[in-house]
């Protein structure tokens, strides 16, 4: 979150690193800001999540309101790590509060490189794990499902009535190969389904599946949302301690609104397309709740100690620049990876998808990054 750095100057155009440098008007309006920005987060996480399941909701919203919220909030992810982490992060680190030190090398990118990198390797360990539980069961298990209609990390990318056709016709084709009592196929045992969602396993393979292997699926789905949710929580609360001691308050709450809004629909589109089993249905509403409280929390511990706290000090700079820079490679990675390149390259409904559609969720892509970039000049 960009706030200026210099919060105070005397006539000798010292710059204030010390604490005490928190802007203590509009008391009032700090306090109320707490509820108003609990509503907006909570909203734009939420509706998406209980839409999906009210089915009063879903009757009357169309399945395109869910497509529209799904592919705009991928665009708003990937513009949140850039514009409002990212750049943030540069400047942080590169205060004049700091050691000069600070400034002998672009540790913001740095961080930021690692961050990705952490991410990255950790999915892979993660996913050859679970590819090998499944293995030693007869299956042979594609991570991501490159592909196929849906992947691990963030649930499906197809309507269901879709995915069940192309479940129906993995079935049949995979009969024809069936081999011996067991059932396995000629392939050694593949299993045809996507693997996120256990619903569609069949009755023919049901009892063939391990529970252990059928758990894969749910822990997938919840450690890929989970990664997204701690890069966004980890901003929301860095931007709320922000909010209750910056000196342009009543413009930077304006803008939060919106961009707590706008995130929220990113992470709720996210968790609404979740396919869990019944034991997991608390884990979307868990994480809604959990993006729409943070950033609250954050204003009201800045309005606790916005007397003492300078967010320009040399310890505050350096803590929300890493913070940033290892929520923005987070939020890249997942971003580029797990949703831009699942969405349209591994996604088999939109490769056979017609022009139209296809410039449809791009469009849709495009004005989520787009309208947080153009936050990101207010706040």
């Amino acid at each position: 979150m960009r706030h200026a750095h210099i919060l105070a100057r005397d006539d000798d155009d010292d710059v204030n690193c010390g604490s005490g440098g928190g802007d203590t008007r509009f008391t009032g309006l700090r306090i109320a800001s707490v509820f108003v920005i609990l509503a907006t987060s909570l909203f734009g996480a939420l509706f998406p999540v209980l839409a999906r399941r009210n089915a009063w909701l879903r009757v009357r919203v169309p399945t395109k309101v869910f497509d529209t919220a799904k592919y705009f909030g991928s665009g708003v992810i990937i513009a949140t790590a850039l514009i409002h982490l990212l750049d943030p992060a540069i400047d942080e680190l590169g205060s004049p509060c700091l050691d000069p030190a600070w400034q002998d090398y672009p540790y913001a990118l740095g961080i930021c490189l690692i961050s990705i990198f952490i991410i990255f390797i950790s999915e892979l360990v993660a996913f050859r794990w679970g590819t090998a539980i499944l293995a030693r069961h007869g299956f042979v298990h594609d991570a991501h499902g490159h592909g196929l209609p849906s992947h691990a990390a963030h649930g499906p990318e197809t309507d269901p009535a879709t995915q069940a056709a192309i479940s129906k016709q993995q079935q049949g084709s995979a009969s024809l190969l069936d081999k011996g009592a067991d059932g396995e196929s000629a392939e050694g045992g593949r299993y045809p389904h996507s693997h996120s969602d256990p619903e569609k396993l069949g009755v023919a393979h049901r009892n063939d599946v391990p529970s252990d292997a059928l758990d894969q699926s749910p822990i997938a789905q919840i450690i890929g949302v989970a990664v997204l949710e701690f890069g966004v929580l980890l901003h929301s609360v860095l931007i709320g301690l922000t909010l209750a001691v910056d000196p342009e308050f009543k413009i930077l709450f304006v803008v939060l609104a919106f961009h707590q809004m706008f995130e929220g629909l990113g992470v709720g589109s996210r968790l609404a397309y979740l396919r869990l089993p019944p034991q997991y249905n608390w884990v979307p509403i868990l994480g809604g709740l959990l993006f729409g409280i943070t950033t609250p929390i954050g204003i009201a511990v800045g309005l606790g100690v916005r007397t003492t706290y300078n967010p320009d000090s040399t310890t505050a700079s350096i803590v929300s620049g890493v913070l940033d820079s290892f929520s923005a490679g987070i939020l890249l990675y997942t971003g580029l990876v797990e949703l831009m390149a699942h969405e349209f390259l591994f996604n088999a409904d939109m490769l056979a998808s017609s022009n139209g559609k296809l410039a449809y969720a791009l469009g849709c892509m495009v004005a989520g990054a787009g309208i947080m970039a153009l936050l990101g000049r207010w706040a």
